[in-house]
């Protein structure tokens, strides 16, 4: 009588054990969630998800930690949350260049944006920032124009990875204004800006996110910002259209994803929980001090900006013949 007493018990032992081991299962307090970082630190992939990690901890009740896995333009990081175990413990800060540059730019990709992911939650819109080395003698972006027309092939513009959002935001600025100039590609925006400030590169197309500081401390100077409007954290600075190009604008975006498969109910407290905190005004604070503008949506319309990211920077590399192996 005792072992058959016990016979359920143990089963439900069994069984408890198995859905925590389940792909399927909820996100359980006992594990971390970690946010796989597609760039190493110091760029935007890195310094926006950092941000906001800890009032997603509390927010969530378990720890938010971000593992940077940088290479192959995001590629890597993209490819393993992609393998994941859909339990919502790991995910994806996902970027444009990864989610929607990266599939017109290799021929063998190791994910799919779309089929891949499951959507969580967007974070925020960002411009980027054109800058220059202390020592380039231009002051604006109009100077800055003229300076590199006369000098075609002579400038240095460092990007923080080939095929980048930044580094074709920069070929789409050049290609516009008939300027020629030698691409020094990096691993990361550390290398590069660490490079311009010491005047061996002259030119970067940067996140805001990382340029902001380094400006305020007049190691280098910007000269324009790509998006429609001047940002609240810079607003001495002009966009792009302002000073020199009138057609010229371009942002990314950057947002939470999941494996495909991660149960919807995962999914929906996720997106709860991370919409919550970027709506409160400390963050929102926070990221605008990094350049960034708090964007928030459902999983739906994350989907839906995912799609339509790709159709437009698929006009965008095809304009600039950028190929990757």
């Amino acid at each position: 009588m005792s072992v058959i007493w016990k016979l359920p018990f143990l089963l439900c032992i069994f069984v408890s054990a198995a859905l925590a081991q389940s792909p399927s299962a909820p996100v359980t307090a006992a594990r971390p969630i970690r946010v796989i970082a597609p760039f190493p630190p110091g760029s935007a992939g890195d310094i926006i998800p950092r941000a906001i990690a800890p009032n997603a901890s509390d927010a969530l009740k378990q720890n938010m930690i971000i593992d940077n896995r940088p290479g192959a333009a995001g590629g890597i990081a993209a490819e393993l949350v992609a393998r994941a175990a859909p339990d919502g413990h790991t995910l994806l800060f996902g970027t444009t260049g990864v989610l929607a540059i990266n599939p017109y730019l290799y021929a063998k990709l190791g994910y799919d944006p779309v089929k891949d992911f499951a959507p969580v939650a967007l974070t925020a819109h960002s411009q980027y920032a054109i800058v220059v080395a202390p020592s380039l003698p231009v002051k604006t972006l109009k100077e800055y124009v003229a300076y590199a027309r006369a000098r075609p092939d002579e400038l240095n513009v460092a990007t923080s990875g080939t095929g980048t959002a930044v580094h074709l935001s920069g070929e789409l600025f050049h290609s516009m204004t008939g300027i020629k100039t030698v691409h020094v590609s990096y691993k990361g925006a550390t290398e590069a800006l660490t490079d311009l400030m010491a005047g061996r590169v002259q030119v970067m197309f940067a996140s805001l996110s990382s340029a902001i500081p380094l400006t305020r401390a007049n190691k280098i100077k910007m000269l324009a910002i790509t998006g429609g409007q001047r940002h609240p954290s810079m607003p001495e600075i002009p966009t792009a259209r302002e000073a020199a190009v009138p057609d010229y604008e371009v942002t990314g975006f950057f947002g939470y994803l999941a494996p495909a498969g991660t149960s919807p109910s995962v999914v929906k407290r996720l997106n709860e929980s991370l919409t919550a905190v970027l709506k409160t005004q400390e963050i929102k604070d926070r990221l605008a001090g990094l350049g960034a503008d708090v964007a928030t949506s459902t999983p739906e319309e994350f989907q839906q900006l995912i799609r339509g990211e790709l159709a437009k920077w698929a006009r965008a590399v095809k304009a600039s013949g950028v190929k990757m192996q």
